[in-house]
């Protein structure tokens, strides 16, 4: 195996470390590297490791919150923690809406939406949704500022958001839930986090589901970019998240708004010249 091939999946993994979790969707950027970085690889096994690098993204927030996740306690033998239960029934009806929809229409939603032009648009449009909605919320108090403050109702209203970009690419997945949480009144940081723990089981279904669709049938060489894939995503995915919780204590997303209309125009400009 060239160095080269090694070189290019640990970008990769960076990459998707850093937009995984920052609001301003790793497909738009992904499409963007895929112009200038191309691992030299069969196509079916390049789908399957830009799904599956999630992986190692997934394991920094288990890392990272494993004592919000975990629910079981130990302190006075064993005993269930009613209210991680609780938190973990609701994200599980978050996740209903897209779950649905990515096993019924994944490869349909491929072919009709994967291309610049949707991606751009939804950048661009969630971008714009970003500062207005920051601009609405200036001066307001959120009235949901712990997880424990989500309802069902609130769960199932972020699931319909999480399922927009399911469905459309570039809407960034973290981008479209948060968006949602801020529009029902839910605090930045309580968004973020829920956010987080939303792609654990939205991750693993999509990893799953492109792994069983692939077969399995992966040579030693594969292996070793997935495996170097994924320790990447893992290492940048713990700092990215780090500093996105730092970042919304003292600011609003307005600048990933900017940011994402910015990087819509410039997808749309690349691919209609080149």
């Amino acid at each position: 195996m060239e160095h080269i091939e090694i070189l290019k999946a640990i970008f990769l993994g960076v990459v998707e470390g850093i937009t995984e979790w920052l609001p301003i969707s790793s497909t738009g950027h992904m499409i963007l590297v895929n112009e200038f970085i191309k691992l030299n690889v069969t196509e079916a096994f390049k789908q399957v490791f830009l799904v599956v690098i999630q992986l190692g993204a997934i394991l920094s927030v288990i890392v990272l919150y494993f004592k919000k996740l975990i629910p079981f306690s130990f302190d006075n033998g064993f005993s269930l923690r009613s209210d991680v239960l609780s938190m973990w029934f609701k994200i599980i009806l978050s996740c209903i809406p897209a779950s649905i929809i990515g096993i019924l229409f994944d490869d349909k939603i491929d072919k009709l939406f994967y291309n610049y032009q949707t991606v751009s648009i939804m950048l661009i449009t969630f971008g714009i949704l970003f500062i207005m909605i920051e601009n609405s919320n200036k001066g307001k108090h959120p009235r949901i500022n712990s997880i424990s403050e989500i309802t069902y109702t609130t769960a199932i209203l972020i699931g319909i958001f999480q399922l927009i970009a399911a469905v459309f690419p570039g809407t960034s997945r973290s981008g479209a839930t948060i968006v949602g949480a801020l529009l029902i009144g839910v605090s930045r940081t309580v968004a973020a986090e829920y956010t987080f723990f939303l792609a654990i089981p939205v991750m693993f279904g999509a990893s799953l589901l492109k792994l069983f669709k692939f077969g399995l049938n992966f040579t030693g060489a594969e292996l070793y970019i997935l495996f170097i894939g994924m320790l990447s995503a893992f290492i940048v995915s713990i700092l990215a998240i780090k500093f996105l919780i730092v970042y919304i204590k003292k600011h609003d997303f307005k600048a990933f708004g900017w940011y994402r209309i910015i990087l819509g125009c410039a997808v749309l400009i690349y691919f209609l010249i080149f």
